[in-house]
């Protein structure tokens, strides 16, 4: 509503025309778009504690003048025909020189990464996204709803590490499903796994510090290490994850690794490298961030315990999150931190948002306790695995041995290496097969760009599946296939 700059014991002396100038200067001004709804004549009378009949009067004076439309009934709107003024000089003139802390400028060399746009496109292969069909709509607003009668809109902050519900729920769940051992007040919970990698850097890495990761690896997480002003170093990955034979005596204070499902290759790193690089890890005094991102889709391996079930795990801290099995929209994640860092986390939570939303929690408390979300993963792994077979049978007809497949085991997406298609005709490719209505993504920006590494000399892409039906799936690799034959025409 209008809020105008008057005392409240001054509005009764508002009269017709200074509410008709304020409306029509807030209009003018863009702070009403066209077509916006103003507030109705008796809560605006009610608001500035004016007549209705002042308020109407000024309502049919902006009317008059072309600036709202009336109809009985319903609140005024915004006219379509209102010009917005052209801005002034001053306003066009440049605003200076923007000034930014160090790690506003380390964030300004980051550029967003792009994907295909929404419109017709008939199969975009983009990896996070998940099908909505999969959600468990009905069981999710039974669980909320059931939050909310019982215990009815909070009025109060809560603890910051997380409802101790969802803790619990958790605790159990992490034995469960990953032979994972921990004491309750470990857990954290977080706004996904992107506010988990931020608490670790914030409270992990200095300036100057360095930190390991995989080559290539998650971007996100090498860029929010790198904004602390932390320098990477990166170490390539093969058939067996991280190389830790790479590590010798490096000085690091942190590695962030993907052991169970290294993204994006897919490699499970052996049970021998978890050990050396455990090892590492408490000769350097460093903390491991381990991300177990997508651990509940295998389909042809056997799940692998974490790093954090090995033995001592006081340099580990363990990631998880349910933007893979419910919804990325949801934000949910958790942490678990060795004893020693626990109240550090909890004191960072609270200074960074008070706590994640409490509504969301519950309810994820409750599909967890009654059994509901481990039967939600069970059934969504059988579609996903359905999705996965359809893909990799769609790239065998359409391309026989033509392409590289790597990551097939286990995840939600695969990488694949185009065999006829040179590294150089990556951006040909991409924006052709977005003409034809498909969403493709390369592999290299996971690469670290300073890194002297052999690199294949042919296109990669990073395809994820678990968003799309089988019929999208075929059709896209159709599509694929027929752009890798224009690109090489081209040529």
């Amino acid at each position: 509503m209008v809020q105008l700059e008057m005392r409240k014991g001054k509005h009764s002396a508002m009269g017709a025309r200074q509410i008709y100038e304020a409306i029509r200067d807030r209009i003018l001004g863009g702070a009403y778009e066209q077509d916006g709804l103003l507030p109705s004549s008796r809560a605006h009378a009610a608001e500035l504690a004016v007549s209705r009949t002042t308020v109407t009067a000024a309502y049919e004076q902006l009317a008059a003048e072309g600036f709202i439309d009336i109809r009985p009934g319903a609140r005024p709107r915004v006219a379509y025909a209102v010009a917005q003024p052209a801005p002034s000089a001053d306003a066009q003139a440049s605003p200076g020189p923007v000034r930014l802390a160090a790690y506003g400028r380390r964030l300004a060399d980051f550029p967003p990464r792009a994907r295909a746009p929404s419109r017709k496109i008939i199969a975009d292969f983009h990896y996070g996204d998940l099908a909505s069909s999969d959600f468990p709509t009905l069981a999710w607003k039974r669980a909320v709803v059931a939050a909310i009668t019982r215990r009815g809109m909070p009025l109060a902050y809560d603890h910051p590490c997380g409802l101790r519900p969802l803790r619990a729920a958790l605790q159990r769940y992490l034995w469960r499903a990953r032979m994972l051992r921990c004491e309750l007040d470990q857990i954290v919970i977080v706004n996904g796994s992107q506010q988990g990698l931020d608490l670790c850097a914030r409270l992990l890495l200095d300036p100057g510090d360095r930190f390991v990761i995989e080559d290539p690896c998650y971007a996100m997480a090498r860029r929010i290490f790198a904004a602390t002003g932390a320098s990477p170093i990166s170490i390539e990955v093969d058939s067996g994850g991280l190389n830790t034979e790479r590590l010798g005596k490096t000085k690091a204070q942190l590695a962030y690794v993907t052991p169970s499902h290294q993204f994006p290759m897919g490699a499970v790193m052996p049970m021998s490298r978890r050990h050396q690089l455990l090892a590492w890890a408490r000769r350097a005094s460093a903390y491991v961030v381990e991300d177990d991102y997508d651990s509940e889709y295998r389909y042809d391996i056997n799940p692998v315990p974490p790093l954090y079930g090995l033995g001592d795990a006081g340099n580990v801290i363990y990631l998880g999150t349910v933007s893979k099995t419910l919804s990325p929209t949801l934000r949910i994640g958790y942490l678990v931190v060795p004893p020693q860092l626990v109240d550090v986390f909890a004191a960072a939570k609270q200074l960074m948002d008070r706590h994640t939303p409490v509504f969301d929690q519950e309810a994820l408390a409750s599909l967890i306790e009654s059994g509901v979300y481990e039967r939600h993963i069970r059934a969504v792994r059988r579609r996903n695995g359905q999705r996965r077979a359809t893909l990799l049978k769609a790239l065998a007809d359409e391309f026989g041995d033509q392409v590289v497949i790597e990551g097939a085991d286990a995840g939600l997406h695969i990488v694949i290496w185009l065999k006829t298609v040179p590294q150089a005709m990556e951006d040909t490719i991409i924006k052709r097969a977005r003409t034809m209505g498909l969403g493709i993504y390369p592999v290299s920006p996971l690469f670290d760009p300073h890194s002297n590494a052999p690199r294949p000399d042919m296109v990669g892409l990073l395809m994820g599946y678990a968003s799309l039906d089988e019929r999208q799936i075929e059709r896209g690799i159709h599509l694929l296939r027929r752009c890798v034959r224009a690109a090489s025409t081209s040529d």
